[in-house]
């Protein structure tokens, strides 16, 4: 019987992709190989894009660039330079000029981990969303397209960059391609796939797995109660927020409930892992990369993972993912 296809999928969520970056290193530890070798395709959304892309950028000998642990320092060492705190965000003047954040940070922090690297250099088949505001459409990138047909290829940074351009927080990304009218202008994958998973579940039965093993990575959540007798006397005022929130948690989760139903969720032959943290409301910022948080991520991730389920889930998928 052949092995299953072996698929990692990341969601978006900002500096919160440190928690399924740990996740990662103790997978990484625990098999003694590289993320790259024991999966047969990623996909990542947002931080997860950055993620998948920096797992499989190729390095020396064709051997992967980036351990995971490489990863984790990326969100320790740069998070406060793609998250920078102006003084126009002291002053709170972002809600009414501009994005929150200027793309310096994070576009120099991107040229620094990914040079001049072509998506379709990837080690591994990729698939990273992003969405184009003018085309009113997902655009996927894809590695194996862009190994394919020149047109669908550009550089990693770019493509790490247009799918983390999460509305108000970073202005969004401009890819030009071969035909100056056909550029796109993109924006965070994670408004219409912050969980990518049922993307690449889709993806591999295209390709011609439908035998998979989806290991899928969430960035937490954190369910804010909203009291029957207050909403009902809301106007688009008050549920500007709150509806952000549920759009966004009730998609992640919608996506989760469709691959259990799919893949086997549960029992001895398990062949879907999902890995979700539940937040503080001292901990569910996607932009707050003071040292302080990072360590309250790290310390909820090292938590989790040593629950006795989570490290049960952990040893099984490290077992599936390195048998012959």
């Amino acid at each position: 019987m052949a092995p299953p296809f072996k698929i990692l999928s990341v969601d978006g969520g900002g500096i919160r992709g440190i928690i399924p970056a740990q996740i990662l290193v103790a997978i990484e530890e625990r098999t003694g190989r590289p993320i790259c070798e024991l999966f047969d395709f990623l996909a990542g959304t947002s931080t997860g894009g950055i993620i998948v892309l920096g797992l499989t950028k190729p390095g020396a000998g064709g051997k992967p660039d980036k351990a995971a642990r490489d990863i984790l320092g990326l969100y320790e060492t740069s998070g406060g330079t793609i998250f920078h705190e102006s003084l126009r965000e002291r002053l709170h003047l972002e809600a009414f000029m501009g994005p929150k954040y200027d793309a310096k940070g994070i576009e120099d922090t991107l040229q620094e981990y990914f040079g001049d690297v072509y998506l379709k250099d990837a080690l591994k088949p990729v698939l990273v969303p992003a969405y184009d505001i003018e085309k009113q459409m997902t655009i996927f990138f894809k590695s194996w397209k862009a190994a394919a047909n020149a047109n669908a290829d550009f550089p990693m940074r770019q493509v790490a960059r247009a799918t983390s351009a999460a509305p108000t927080y970073f202005p969004p990304e401009k890819i030009d391609t071969p035909d100056p009218i056909q550029y796109y202008a993109l924006v965070d994958g994670g408004v219409v796939a912050a969980n990518p998973g049922m993307c690449a579940y889709a993806e591999a039965i295209k390709l011609g797995h439908p035998d998979v093993l989806m290991v899928s990575l969430g960035t937490g959540e954190l369910r804010h109660p909203l009291p029957y007798s207050d909403a009902k006397n809301w106007g688009q005022l008050e549920w500007a927020r709150p509806i952000i929130d549920i759009a966004l948690q009730g998609s992640n989760a919608t996506v989760d409930y469709q691959l259990q139903q799919l893949l086997n969720s549960d029992g001895p032959d398990q062949t879907y892992f999902r890995f979700q943290v539940e937040l503080s409301a001292q901990t569910e910022a996607m932009d707050n990369a003071h040292a302080d948080n990072l360590k309250r991520l790290l310390d909820l991730a090292q938590d989790y993972m040593s629950h006795p389920d989570t490290q049960s889930n952990i040893g099984r998928v490290c077992d599936l993912l390195t048998a012959a």
